[in-house]
């Protein structure tokens, strides 16, 4: 079987979304497919609940009523009347159980409530797919993921139940795969053995792809973008890139622990566990030859591997008795920032400071502020940038940071690190 993942740019508006119908009847094998949420849905959806926590309802329910029109101009233009007015039934009833969860949004829950609200996107997305299959009398089963992907209760960064899921999947989807059915399924999300929704990180599509084939023994994994296959860096960020037509599996994992956007950081383990082949190709032009990443790569010269996190934190911890930062201390301090679930992209420490650049999210930096504050000097720079280079070169060095006030500076053989101010 093959599991193919189509993120939002490859569904952003009906004409698109029917361009995949000759990628899906080529696969010519048995398929499951991974759906993100249209366009720039999960952003809207992020609006909405930040409104909703905020107590602008009125605002909040005005973008919902919006994103419905939307989803139902999108139906329109991609079904024929007997099949719109059947999508249309069930994407007014996702609309009335999103209106609900924006009602009960409340701040003091703020992951509970943008996970119950944010994880709409894909079930509106994949029901339209699913239609539009059944439409082109294409054998399709429509599966809700929740119901295979068990989690913790971490809302926006769940942990799979690995045990319970893979049996769920045997159960639920294999069935359906067996029987020729194309499989259409929701990435990013899961669920609580409460029922509750949850997020699996941004750009968990991925990693719900790779899930999905580790835990059927698929022949390969293929993500569908916009782009020829796998870049040196993020073309939005960067000038004249350059693509890689294959890259290890240890390459790609160290390119998304420093925060590369094209691949979900967890997305390779599962697939290396299995040794699984992860392509990255065109849905504009499928003949492309893409990229593969898998477990060996031999007689290879990488280029520069870039990747950029911006609106970074960088924060210096200092002990307040000028006791050294010793086997203790770090415990104590690694302890503070896992009980936050906060992940640090950088460390770096000295003889009584301790230093590490962290995602600006306003309410954890908070949060972890008041918990140093208690033993610790706390002082950071906000609005910083992270850049990671792996396989630097000095002209790429030179190119990159030239005109950039640095911070920070860490440096291997292999990959530099440094923390700037953003001007």
């Amino acid at each position: 079987m093959l599991v193919y993942k189509f993120g939002g740019a490859s569904i952003a508006d009906a004409k698109r979304m029917k361009a995949l119908l000759p990628i899906i009847r080529e696969a010519r094998e048995p398929l499951l497919i991974v759906v993100s949420a249209l366009g720039k849905t999960t952003n809207m959806l992020e609006h909405i609940v930040n409104q909703a926590c905020l107590g602008e309802m009125d605002e909040a329910m005005a973008q919902v009523e919006q994103l419905k029109q939307q989803h139902l101009d999108y139906a329109l233009a991609l079904l024929d009347e007997e099949n719109y007015a059947h999508e249309a039934f069930d994407l007014n009833n996702y609309f009335i159980v999103l209106e609900n969860a924006v009602k009960k949004a409340d701040a003091t829950s703020y992951d509970y409530s943008y996970d119950q609200v944010v994880s709409m996107g894909e079930l509106l997305s994949s029901g339209l797919l699913s239609c539009l299959l059944h439409q082109q009398r294409i054998p399709t089963a429509y599966i809700d993921i929740r119901t295979v992907i068990r989690t913790d209760d971490t809302y926006r960064d769940a942990v799979i139940d690995w045990d319970f899921s893979a049996a769920k999947a045997k159960e639920i989807i294999a069935p359906q795969l067996q029987q020729g059915k194309i499989v259409v399924t929701q990435g990013f999300i899961g669920a609580t053995a409460d029922n509750h929704s949850v997020t699996l990180g941004r750009e968990g599509s991925d990693y719900t792809a790779a899930i999905l084939a580790a835990m059927l023994g698929a022949k390969s994994v293929t993500i569908w973008k916009d782009v020829e296959g796998l870049q040196n860096a993020d073309p939005k960020q960067f000038p004249d890139t350059v693509k890689i037509d294959a890259i290890s599996y240890n390459e790609v994992i160290e390119m998304a622990f420093y925060g590369a956007q094209i691949i979900h950081p967890k997305t390779i383990k599962p697939l290396q566990n299995h040794d699984i082949p992860l392509y990255v190709k065109c849905f504009l032009d499928s003949k492309l030859s893409g990229t593969v990443i898998q477990s060996e790569v031999n007689n290879i010269t990488y280029p520069p591997l870039i990747a950029l996190k911006e609106n970074q934190v960088l924060m210096q911890v200092t002990t307040r008795d000028f006791s050294f930062i010793t086997e203790d201390n770090l415990s104590r301090l690694y302890s503070i920032f896992h009980t936050l679930k906060i992940k640090v992209n950088l460390i770096q420490n000295a003889a009584i400071s301790f230093v590490a650049c962290v995602d600006n999210r306003e309410d954890k930096v908070k949060e972890l502020i008041q918990s140093l504050g208690t033993d610790y000097k706390v002082t950071i720079n906000e609005k910083v940038n992270l850049l990671t280079i792996r396989h630097y070169t000095p002209e790429i060095m030179s190119s990159l940071t030239g005109d950039k006030q640095i911070l920070l500076r860490q440096e291997t053989r292999k990959t530099v690190q440094l923390v700037y101010l953003n001007k």
